[in-house]
């Protein structure tokens, strides 16, 4: 039963969750979950450049419709506009910087239609650097350091959450601006090839950035295929990071889909075991292929958010920074990234 004081904090919050990875156009799922705004994958995860013209397109025009649902955040102001106003806030995301390929020009192309949220890589190696994947582990790339260099120019966000170890680190070391984890966990905690070693986390905090701890499953796991993960393990990462860093750097990244029928993720679930079994074969083993078991068994959707907020609130959190853990702390690092004068 989640408490009279927790409905009230959840529903006056204002909750930016960091990444979905997937929306089919309708916020109602967020909206009844009050969530006010969502950083969204608006192109594949592996696309090109002209797969992503389209998909990006796509986007601008379901924005352009007057009935629109959605209010595209360009600032951090928008976020509690677009709640003012009735609608979901739509940041605009990419999970690779595949796009560009070796043009950096296309970054500011990108950032002009906008695309406000830019991860390095997505698992693998691009031009850029390493992602989390590679056997190698390799650096930021010259170009790569040129890239972060234009995108804290240009106020795009440098997301490092499918990014690989010494390439996270060199984004850190050069970036002038914030550098964020939109949807990753403690390594120490849970040995999974996304999660972040405690020398990350304190790298990306020392930007003054924030680090987007998920209720993904594979995430939270602690191998026993016995016991699925449950919120409990979710809490114990959320307890690293901020016994790490401190509580002004930690947020929500679900990794969720914005979906009302979770059969529209189907082809994206399969194709993450098929060409990422590294990230996910023994997970799925224990638990199967499902976008139902690919979260906690206790919180596995937004309406669930809630109580995450209960349990903080049970825990001695103050409701201030319970509320900064929803929304407060990406509002403001998003401000210091997003703003250029």
């Amino acid at each position: 039963m989640v408490s009279p004081a927790a409905l009230a904090l959840h529903r006056d919050a204002l909750i930016v969750d960091a990444l979905n990875f997937f929306s089919d156009g309708d916020p109602g799922v967020l909206a009844d979950a009050n969530v006010a705004a969502v950083n969204i994958t608006v192109s594949h995860f592996e696309a090109d450049f002209e797969a992503t013209c389209d998909q990006v397109a796509g986007w601008l025009a379901r924005l352009r419709r007057p009935d629109c649902p959605w209010r595209l955040v360009r600032a951090a102001a928008d976020i509690p506009a677009a709640r003012a106003a009735g609608k979901t806030a739509l940041i605009m995301g990419w999970q690779n910087l595949r796009p560009i390929a070796d043009k950096l020009d296309r970054l500011a192309l990108f950032h002009d239609l906008g695309v406000s949220v830019m991860q390095l890589t997505y698992n693998q190696r691009n031009f850029i650097g390493d992602g989390c994947l590679e056997p190698d582990n390799g650096s930021l790339t010259a170009l790569g350091i040129r890239a972060v260099a234009l995108m804290n120019e240009l106020g795009i966000a440098i997301d490092l959450s499918h990014v690989g170890e010494r390439t996270s680190l060199k984004a850190a070391e050069v970036s002038t601006r914030p550098v964020l984890v939109t949807h990753a966990n403690a390594k120490s905690v849970t040995s999974a090839p996304r999660n972040k070693s405690d020398d990350v986390i304190r790298a990306i905090a020392a930007t003054g950035g924030v680090i987007g701890v998920s209720i993904y499953g594979p995430m939270c796991w602690d191998g026993d295929p016995a016991r699925a993960p449950s919120l409990d393990d979710f809490l114990r990462q959320l307890d690293h990071v901020v016994n790490l860093v401190g509580l002004g750097h930690v947020g929500l990244g679900t990794d969720l889909p914005a979906v009302r029928d979770p059969r529209a993720v189907a082809d994206i679930i399969a194709m993450t075991l098929a060409r990422f079994p590294a990230a996910i074969a023994a997970y799925a083993k224990a638990f199967g292929n499902d976008i139902r078991t690919r979260y906690l068994t206790d919180c596995s959707s937004h309406a669930d958010l809630v109580l995450v907020t209960d349990a903080l609130l049970v825990r001695g959190w103050r409701p201030a920074d319970v509320a900064a853990l929803l929304g407060g702390n990406w509002l403001r690092v998003l401000d210091r990234i997003w703003t250029t004068r």
